[in-house]
C-alpha cells in the first residue's frame, strides 16, 4: 500500500565521513568529537559490529575521563574469556594467585572435582600454603584418589609446560600461545556459532592489545607482569550504569529500538562491516540492513568511520572502506575537514621537521622522516624504530618530542 511520508522538521545535517589512519586514530576522533557535545553524554552512542571492537574505544574515554557504559554487556577486560586467559597468564607469572588458581584448574573441563578441590583448600589452609603449593604438597604426599592424582598432576605439568615454552616470546606471542595451548580457544569454538565467534574475536583482541602494549619496565618488573597489572587497572574501573550521564557503546545488534542524539558508526570496513563470514555465507543483505539500521539510531549527528588499516588477529592490515559507504548518495555526505560546521576545537602545535624524533604511545620511538599540510590536515610519516614507517595525522596521533 502507497504512503505518503512527510516531515515537519527543518533539513538535518549530512551525513558525516570520517577516514582515520588506523583504529586507534577513530577512536581519539570519536572522543574528541562527543567531547564538543553540549548536551547529554547519554545521547551520544558509538555502535560497532563487534564486540572485540569496544576495547580501544574504552581506552581512549578512560584516558579523557569521560565514563561510559557497555549497553548490555561487559567491559572488555571483564569478559569470561578475557578472565579466563588472563587467570592463566596470572597464575604463569606468579604460582600463588589463588583467585587464578581456582578459575582455570578446571577450566577446560579435565576431570577436577569439588571433591579433589575440597581437599586441595584444606591441604591449604591446614599447611598455611597457597593453592597451587597444596596441590603440589596433595600430589607428592598421595592425598588423593589415583584418578584425582592423575588429573590435578596433569594441571600442574600444563602450566610449568608453558611456563618453560613462553619464556623467550614476545608479549603478544606469549598470550596466543597460551590461548592456543592452554585449550581455551578449542573451548570456546564448541559454543554456538555467533557466540564462539564473539568471544574468539575477544581473545583475537587480547592479542592485539598484548602487541601494541607499551612496556615500560617499571621497577625492573618484566613485561607479562607489567601488561598484567595494566589488564587489572583497567577492569578496575567499573563502567556507568544506566542511571548516570554515560557514553552509550553497543554492538549493532543491541542498537535495534534505540534512538540517539549522536551516532558513531564505526569500523566500516570490507571484512569488519560487512563480516568476513557474511561475506563468504552469502549474508550481504542482512549485513546491509544492520548497517542501515546503525545509521537511523542517529536523531541529529551520524558520523561514519572507517580506518586505512586495522589491527586483527594481532597483525596490521589494510583496510579497504565498505562497500555501504559507496551506496549512500553522495550528495548527502561530508568528509570531515578543519572547516566542518560541526567542528568544536582547534588543533595548535608547532609543525614537525624533518630529522626530528618523536615518541608514539603505541608504536614506540622514532624519527620523522617526511611532513605534508597544515592545521587538520597535517600529516606525518614516522619511521619507528620497532613497527617501521607509518603516516599519521598529526592532530590525532599525540606525537611527544624527544
Amino acid at each position: 500500500m502507497g504512503k505518503n511520508l512527510w516531515t515537519a522538521d527543518k533539513a538535518g545535517e549530512p551525513v558525516y565521513l570520517y577516514s582515520a589512519v588506523n583504529e586507534h586514530d577513530e577512536a581519539e576522533f570519536t572522543v574528541e568529537r562527543l567531547r564538543g557535545w553540549q548536551g547529554q553524554r547519554k545521547d551520544v552512542a558509538i555502535l560497532y559490529r563487534t564486540s572485540a571492537q569496544s576495547r580501544v574505544f574504552e581506552e581512549a574515554l578512560l584516558k579523557k575521563n569521560i565514563p561510559y557504559r557497555i549497553y548490555g554487556g561487559l567491559r572488555f577486560y571483564e569478559r569470561a574469556e578475557i578472565k579466563d586467559a588472563l587467570a592463566y597468564l596470572r597464575l604463569i607469572s606468579h604460582r600463588d594467585d589463588d583467585t587464578a588458581f581456582e578459575r582455570i584448574v578446571n577450566l577446560p573441563k579435565r576431570g577436577i572435582g569439588d571433591k579433589t578441590l575440597e581437599t586441595v583448600r584444606a591441604v591449604a589452609r591446614q599447611q598455611g600454603l597457597s593453592l597451587w603449593q597444596a596441590s603440589c604438597f596433595a600430589v607428592e604426599n598421595e592425598k588423593l584418589t589415583k584418578r584425582a592424582l592423575n588429573t590435578l598432576q596433569n594441571f600442574l605439568h600444563l602450566i610449568e609446560q608453558l611456563t618453560q615454552q613462553i619464556t623467550t616470546f614476545s608479549l603478544n606471542d606469549k598470550v596466543a600461545y597460551v590461548n592456543e595451548n592452554s585449550g581455551l580457544l578449542n573451548h570456546y569454538q564448541q559454543g554456538g556459532k555467533e557466540e564462539s565467534q564473539r568471544r574468539l574475536e575477544n581473545l583475537d583482541e587480547l592479542v592485539t592489545a598484548a602487541k601494541e602494549f607499551n612496556y615500560s619496565a617499571k621497577d625492573g618488573s618484566d613485561v607479562l607482569t607489567e601488561f598484567l597489572a595494566h589488564a587489572a587497572l583497567e577492569s578496575g574501573e567499573g563502567q556507568g550504569n544506566r542511571y548516570e550521564d554515560c557514553v552509550q557503546l553497543m554492538t549493532l545488534h543491541l542498537a535495534k529500538g534505540l534512538e540517539f542524539e549522536v551516532v558513531f558508526l564505526c569500523g566500516l570496513e570490507d571484512g569488519l562491516f560487512p563480516h568476513d563470514n557474511s561475506i563468504t555465507e552469502g549474508n550481504l543483505e542482512e549485513e546491509r540492513r544492520l548497517c542501515y539500521v546503525g545509521m537511523t539510531r542517529a536523531k541529529q549527528y551520524l558520523y561514519l568511520c572507517h580506518s586505512e588499516s586495522r589491527m586483527r588477529y594481532g597483525f596490521r592490515d589494510d583496510s579497504c572502506p565498505s562497500r555501504f559507504l559507496q551506496e549512500i548518495p553522495q550528495e548527502l555526505v561530508q568528509e570531515v575537514r578543519l572547516k566542518s560546521p560541526v567542528s568544536q576545537f582547534q588543533f595548535k602545535h608547532e609543525p614537525y621537521k624533518v630529522g626530528e624524533k618523536v615518541k608514539h604511545a603505541i608504536f614506540g620511538e622514532g624519527q620523522i622522516i617526511a611532513y605534508e599540510g597544515t592545521g587538520e590536515f597535517a600529516r606525518a610519516q614516522v619511521d619507528f624504530i620497532n613497527e617501521g614507517e607509518k603516516w599519521l595525522v598529526v592532530a590525532y596521533a599525540g606525537l611527544e618530542r624527544i
